[in-house]
């Protein structure tokens, strides 16, 4: 299964006390990175957290975010401080007092005032909120890999796509090979003709320098490998198993595909022959850009 590293799901679930809800962001980097935002609550859950969401990535560049809320005031109580209360009254009378002020303490003013009124909340069960958690992670890391495998299918039909492109313009290139060879022959007796008249040729001497042109022309062995590259990135794209990291294998057989392009062209004086390795690099450097973003 072809995955990208780009993806996106997010989720988010209650169990009547609390609400958590759980964003997952990537984009391709060549290691994994995951970076966490969660709140304290979540912290001594960290280890199980990571594991979890691991179990959905190999690479990329990934982002977090856990958000809780709690949605119950079944546990809330407030606590009034009647004591301070009481303080903060007199204060105000003497002051009004003193000031020449109007003098009355509505109960609205003084809950305003700090410490009168305290609020406390009954601690939740922690392995309650984790398992919340973990259902709200799963949730979410379903959504995200579904994102991944969706744009994963899209990458693999371009990446077959280029390689089609690919092959034809390999097809082209050993097709027209061999005649680069014959035509560079009949050049070279124009050539001794046009010089020597009608003096006899020495045809050991023309086949020699024939030979010698044909064997550092020759692109065979270039030819073989690229076509062997291009069968075992095709075969790669088509495996079914899902978190192979084929990434990193095509990035090393695109690379060796464009040194094997760069070969034919340094060999190659044949106009037509460098045209299309030209094309060809071009189609190795646009599938190489695309690999980037697989897993």
């Amino acid at each position: 299964m072809v995955t990208s590293m780009t993806g996106y799901g997010r989720a988010e679930r209650s169990d009547g006390k609390c609400r958590i809800t759980v964003e997952i962001k990537s984009v391709n980097n060549r290691y994994l990175d995951l970076n966490l935002r969660m709140p304290k609550l979540c912290n001594p859950y960290e280890a199980e957290i990571r594991a979890l969401l691991k179990r959905y990535m190999q690479r990329g560049k990934v982002d977090v975010s856990i958000t809780y809320e709690r949605i119950s005031s079944a546990d809330l109580s407030i606590l009034f401080h009647k004591e301070v209360a009481e303080e903060y009254r007199k204060a105000i009378l003497v002051m009004a007092r003193e000031m020449n002020l109007p003098g009355e303490v509505s109960a609205y003013q003084l809950i305003q005032l700090p410490e009168v009124v305290e609020q406390t909340e009954k601690q939740l069960d922690g392995q309650e909120v984790l398992s919340l958690l973990k259902s709200t992670l799963d949730e979410a890391g379903d959504a995200f890999q579904k994102t991944r495998m969706q744009e994963g299918a899209f990458l693999k039909r371009d990446l077959l796509d280029k390689l089609n492109e690919m092959e034809e313009n390999l097809s082209f290139i050993a097709a027209h090979s061999p005649q680069v060879v014959s035509e560079y022959e009949n050049r070279l007796k124009e050539r001794i003709h046009a010089l020597m008249e009608d003096k006899q040729i020495d045809e050991n001497r023309l086949l020699m320098e024939v030979a010698i042109f044909a064997d550092k022309s020759c692109v065979d062995e270039e030819l073989v490998r690229l076509k062997s590259h291009m069968q075992t990135l095709r075969k790669t794209l088509e495996k079914t198993e899902s978190g192979n990291g084929i990434g990193k294998k095509m990035d090393f057989i695109v690379q060796e595909m464009n040194r094997e392009a760069n070969t034919i062209l340094s060999k190659t004086a044949d106009i037509a022959i460098s045209e299309r390795t030209v094309e060809l690099k071009s189609e190795i450097e646009k599938v190489r850009e695309q690999i980037q973003n697989l897993e």
